[in-house]
Parts: structure tokens; C-alpha cells; sequence
């Protein structure tokens, strides 16, 4: 009873509260400096990330939760610190804290870091057209774990990042005008310069081809079965690829067609020659040999 009767004791009471009093106010006035110091160098360390050419999602990831984050710590921990609490405790319990939610989540540390890198890097940029992983599409949005890709069918596909790092990306947007090459092949038989005038009067009926550079038709191969070539032509508009891809295919293909010029089959000739009678006579028992 006396033990309770103490710890209600007036004047004990006030005695602690003014004891605690200057450190708690000493810690109030470090988390408010913190808080004005984050709030008037925000923007001028805006505005110096942005002149230095940084993306606009990469400045707000940078300001608004690592240097928030950072600054907030801080503050917290020399609060702490000035009403009593035993900072080398607190870090270290949010050193273990740290490392525990590394391990668990070390899939999406790496998918962050990753889309750091993709913000600092600029290897594109939302709206772009890219092929990445496998996919074809415009890049609709980067956020710090993902990117997401619209593709060609109006699906709408998420890669993680550290697959978008580790693997070949191809960006058709990044320098303008593309040039296609299609390809097609035509019969041995066939005169090249004959099927180039052709395909090339043709290419000058598309609307989405450019007239500069001017589309060429050159010979990559000699195949098994034809001769192979490439019909080469400009675009302006990345978007415009794979259905300027399909339109001269066929518009190609129709315009071989018209001038009666042979696209051919695969197909494998098969030439015998000097063979032996005693081999036919076990190939063809019942048939005639050559020449009798």
C-alpha cells in the first residue's frame, strides 16, 4: 500500500516531469528541425536531380521515400537518444529487423534495384515500343518493381525488372525512323533485276513506307530452294512496324504473282548417278533395269 501511496506522490510526480521536461522538448525540437530541414531542401534538391537529368519517377522515388526515409530515421534515433532511449539498441534491433526483411524479400530488393537502374539508365522510356522477354509491345508503365508492356492483342503484360536488366531489350521508338526487312524468295530460274523492279513499284503504293531513305530489294542468300532477299523499307512511326511488316509481305507476295514470277516450294532434287546393276536388281527386283 505504501509502495502505491509513493508512486501517486504529487510531488514525485512533478519533480519527473520536470526532470523529463528540457529532454523532451530538446527531443521535440530535433524531430521539428529534421522536419523543416527535409521540407526546405526538398525542392531545391529537386530541382538539382532534375538539371542533372534524372526521370521524373526516379527524382520522386529518390526525395519523397529514400531521402525521406533517411532524414526520418535520423531524427528519430537522436530523438531517442536525447530523452533516454539506448541507441545502440534501437539500431541494433533494427539492424536484424533489416537484414530479416532483406532475406524474405531479397526477390523484390533485386526487382528495385533493378528499376533503379532502368530510371537511371533510360534505356526507354513510357511510350516507347520495345521487345523484351519475349514481348512486343509499348511500354505503358515503369514503376520501381515492374514494368508493364501493352502489346499488339490489348494484353496487358507485367515483367519484373531484374528480368528487363538481365535480358536483351530492344528499343524501336529510340531513334526515330526503322527500317524492316522482309523477307521473300524466288525460283533459280527467275531474273533478280526483273523481281526487284516489281517489288519495288509496289513499295511505292504503301502509304506508311517512307520515299527517304527509299526502299531496295538486295539478295541475302543463295538457299537450298531459291534465292533469298530482303525487301528493306523505312518507317517513321514505330508503331507502324509489324503492320507494315505484314502489308508488304503480302502486297510482295501478290505483286510476284501478277508479273508471273515463281516463288517456290522447298523442295529437294535427288540426283542418281553411275549406279550398279546388282543395286537395282535388289532395289527393284520386279522392274526392268536402265537401258533394257
Amino acid at each position: 500500500m505504501s509502495s502505491l501511496l509513493d508512486l501517486l506522490d504529487v510531488n514525485y510526480i512533478v519533480n519527473s516531469l520536470i526532470t523529463f521536461l528540457p529532454d523532451l522538448l530538446a527531443a521535440v525540437i530535433i524531430l521539428f528541425l529534421f522536419w523543416l530541414g527535409y521540407r526546405l531542401s526538398r525542392k531545391p534538391l529537386k530541382l538539382l536531380l532534375e538539371r542533372a537529368g534524372f526521370h521524373e519517377n526516379l527524382i520522386k522515388l529518390l526525395i519523397e521515400n529514400i531521402y525521406k526515409f533517411v532524414i526520418m530515421f535520423f531524427s528519430i534515433v537522436m530523438a531517442g537518444g536525447q530523452i533516454g532511449i539506448n541507441v545502440g539498441a534501437m539500431l541494433a534491433g533494427f539492424g536484424v529487423v533489416g537484414i530479416a526483411i532483406g532475406f524474405a524479400a531479397q526477390d523484390s530488393l533485386a526487382n528495385s534495384i533493378a528499376g533503379f537502374m532502368i530510371f537511371w539508365d533510360k534505356p526507354f522510356e513510357v511510350g516507347d515500343w520495345i521487345t523484351v522477354a519475349g514481348q512486343y509491345g509499348q511500354a505503358s508503365r515503369i514503376t520501381l518493381r515492374s514494368t508493364r508492356i501493352k502489346t499488339l492483342n490489348n494484353t496487358y503484360v507485367v515483367i519484373p525488372n531484374k528480368r528487363v536488366i538481365d535480358e536483351v531489350l530492344i528499343n524501336h521508338s529510340k531513334h526515330g525512323a526503322t527500317r524492316l526487312e522482309i523477307p521473300i524468295g524466288i525460283a533459280y530460274k527467275e531474273k533478280i533485276p526483273d523481281a526487284r523492279t516489281v517489288i519495288l513499284k509496289k513499295m511505292a503504293e504503301i502509304k506508311d513506307i517512307l520515299k527517304d531513305p527509299a526502299p531496295d530489294v538486295v539478295v541475302t542468300q543463295l538457299g537450298a530452294s531459291s534465292v533469298d532477299m530482303f525487301v528493306r523499307v523505312w518507317i517513321g512511326d514505330a508503331r507502324d512496324e509489324k503492320p507494315v511488316f505484314f502489308k508488304v509481305m503480302e502486297e510482295s507476295k501478290m505483286a510476284l504473282d501478277a508479273a508471273g514470277i515463281e516463288i517456290p516450294y522447298h523442295h529437294l532434287q535427288l540426283f542418281i548417278e553411275n549406279v550398279e546393276d546388282r543395286v537395282w536388281e535388289k532395289a527393284l527386283p520386279f522392274a526392268p533395269l536402265p537401258g533394257k
